[in-house]
């Protein structure tokens, strides 16, 4: 089964790499050329666009910063829709809205294809090591047909159809509204603990051992400690984040007045640190808190 895969970024490139090491032929294309160079030397063959990408296969990642970026690729001049084969089966793993998720894949069901929205979770880290989380929307079949390519992006136990087209969007938001609002609270305790005279890195170790227990604490705990805020998943990425966050709440009437304080505070962090790592949001806290960040 040749693959193709458009968007070779960060998560995008050994998501790729990934899938042409576990021996599947792959088409590649991406805005930046240096990556698409990259994985043709390593055996994969280019393409000029994202029609031609659907011109020459049926399966087809996409994995893009934003949701305007999607709906170009996949529906703008010379797009995936535009040589789209019946039976294709599109799997967007981009963290965009779920309305434009949603409208997107009620486009390709009437071309005779199917999309799944397929989200995923773990940072550059988990591309890199194949053991995503990924949240998958969209019909039940097509995400069966396409499960073998999934399981080699990510950890076969953790890719889960939540549901019909949307559902893996809207398991995305929630993702993201759980580590931000957790991320707070480590950056407001690493604080306190600093101002007190307590050593935070014994706080951390502590509240591992105890319910306090997280990926966030484990990870980003670290990250804070050592302000090493080298990106992993760039604060800018997570203010869009944020921001699909708050539209689709506002979209169901649900209150959240955590996430609101978080989606602040990180408008405030990308303004000025948006290339930094998103855990770097404890700077701002540190700022606020009147210590060296």
């Amino acid at each position: 089964m040749t693959v193709g895969f458009i968007g070779l970024g960060l998560m995008g490139k050994p998501m790729a790499r990934n899938l042409l090491e576990a021996g599947f032929p792959l088409v590649v294309h991406s805005r930046s050329l240096p990556p698409v160079e990259e994985l043709v030397a390593e055996g994969a063959e280019r393409a000029a666009s994202p029609a031609e990408v659907a011109r020459r296969t049926t399966r087809i990642f996409t994995m893009l910063p934003d949701s305007p970026d999607v709906e170009r690729v996949l529906d703008g001049p010379d797009g995936i829709f535009a040589a789209l084969q019946p039976g294709t089966i599109i799997i967007d793993t981009s963290s965009i809205s779920p309305a434009v998720a949603q409208r997107l894949a009620a486009k390709a069901e009437t071309l005779g294809a199917a999309m799944l929205d397929a989200p995923v979770s773990g940072g550059e880290i988990g591309a890199i090591d194949g053991t995503l989380s990924i949240m998958v929307g969209g019909d039940e079949t097509a995400f069966a047909a396409v499960k073998p390519l999934l399981d080699v992006v990510g950890n076969p136990d953790k890719v889960i159809r939540i549901g019909d087209s949307g559902a893996g969007q809207i398991c995305k938001v929630c993702n993201q509204m759980v580590i931000g609002g957790t991320l707070l609270a480590v950056s407001e305790a690493f604080a306190l603990a600093r101002k007190s005279g307590v050593a935070p890195a014994r706080v951390r170790d502590a509240l591992l051992g105890g319910f306090a227990a997280s990926r966030v604490l484990e990870v980003h705990g670290e990250r804070i400690l050592k302000a090493n805020y080298t990106p992993g998943f760039r604060a800018a990425l997570y203010r869009k984040d944020m921001r699909v966050a708050a539209e689709t709440l506002a979209a169901h009437n649900s209150p959240a007045p955590g996430s609101a304080v978080v989606q602040r505070l990180v408008e405030e962090l990308a303004a000025s640190k948006g290339e930094m790592d998103y855990s770097a949001l404890a700077t701002v806290i540190f700022e606020m808190a009147g210590i060296d960040a």
